[in-house]
């Protein structure tokens, strides 16, 4: 179930047998400021997921609107602007589920694919605006010691290009008449007492990630915090992708001591930093690609634009489109074609305009 972890557990050994680094080599591989800094948001935002904040702003929206055109305008700019704050995997994990549920409520599955895949794309793209929005750029941001405004002058034109073409898609869906009540979403609650103080801890966490806060302290503030209120939210943490940074950490130490790789990867980066970190994601996705690609540039900003637009394109481009794919294909098991179909059409349009996009500011800038 743990692919990526699996071959990042590979990598990392084989690459240790062909350098033998000392444990010394090992920690200096690995990035703690950035472990510390994910597992606390990470931990703080599956919080605010029990406690079904997200689903009380979704259904808040989705009783205000009367067609289908705005219920998929709303599930998708849900992706889209939530993704920014709380990350892509988060806003697929909820709002996927979420989608299928409405979709069905409302009388319209056959919505369901284009539905899902644009709301793909809105998280994948609309959390390329900030440092917290996904693994990546998280990683890119303490890496290269970025500033707030620096990381966003970067990415908001294409963030503002990614939406616009968002909406045009889901105009162009289909428009039919119907009503949802807070009645059909009576099985959900929130529980308000601890999404206050969820909030609060995220907030200390932001504050982390802004500098503002040692990452240490933090860490151990927001982790001590969690086991009085409610210890069950460990569980629900994805460790595994701490694991995955782990190794990537390791083999891309370790890629970056051979001088052959080393002479070939900066050519390549130095060529054109931009489509060579898309062309990465492509085959080993956004956040392997980000952490291996750092090692031979220094050309952040080509760097952040390559594997947030790279997430984009093939169904392993981005780990969180795996999510998606996951949940789909569960509820609808022989579907898995026409899925991939259009989710492919979708997928390599955006990647292909966002990135002569790119190019052509590359070009005049």
């Amino acid at each position: 179930k743990e692919t990526v972890l699996v071959i990042a557990f590979f990598l990392a050994v084989l690459s240790c047998l062909a350098i033998r680094p000392s444990v010394a080599d090992l920690a200096g591989y690995i990035d703690f400021h950035v472990l510390g800094v994910l597992l606390s948001l990470m931990v703080v935002v599956a919080g605010l997921q029990k406690v079904g904040v997200f689903d009380y702003i979704g259904i808040k929206l989705l009783t205000h609107v009367s067609d289908t055109r705005a219920i998929v305008m709303v599930l998708v700019l849900l992706c889209f602007f939530l993704s920014m704050a709380f990350t892509n995997d988060v806003a697929l994990l909820t709002f996927v589920p979420f989608a299928i549920f409405v979709l069905e409520k409302s009388g319209h599955p056959e919505l369901l694919v284009s539905a899902i895949v644009l709301q793909t794309i809105a998280a994948n793209l609309g959390s390329m605006l900030t440092p917290v929005g996904n693994p990546q750029n998280l990683f890119i941001y303490q890496y290269y010691g970025l500033s707030l405004p620096e990381f966003i002058e970067t990415v908001l034109p294409y963030v503002a290009v990614a939406l616009v073409l968002l909406v045009v898609l889901v105009l162009t869906s289909k428009k039919a008449e119907v009503r949802l009540s807070e009645t059909d979403f009576a099985a959900v609650h929130t529980e308000w007492g601890r999404a206050g103080v969820y909030a609060t801890l995220f907030l200390v966490a932001i504050a982390s990630v802004l500098g503002f806060f040692h990452w240490f302290a933090v860490l151990l503030f927001i982790v001590g915090a969690i086991f009085i209120i409610d210890r069950d939210i460990f569980p629900r943490v994805d460790y595994c992708l701490i694991l995955t940074f782990v190794f990537f950490f390791v083999f891309a130490g370790n890629m970056a001591r051979i001088e052959p790789v080393r002479r070939l990867f900066s050519w390549l980066l130095e060529k054109n930093t931009l489509i060579f970190s898309v062309l990465s994601c492509q085959i080993i996705s956004n956040v392997p690609s980000a952490i291996l690609l750092s090692q031979f540039t220094e050309n952040y900003s080509q760097l952040l634009l390559g594997v947030n637009i790279g997430g984009v394109g093939t169904l392993i481009a981005s780990l969180a489109s795996l999510i998606t794919f996951r949940d789909y294909t569960k509820r609808n098991p022989g579907k898995t074609g026409s899925y991939v179909l259009l989710f492919s059409a979708f997928n390599f349009g955006f990647l292909i305009l966002l990135t002569v996009f790119a190019l052509i500011g590359q070009w005049l800038f």
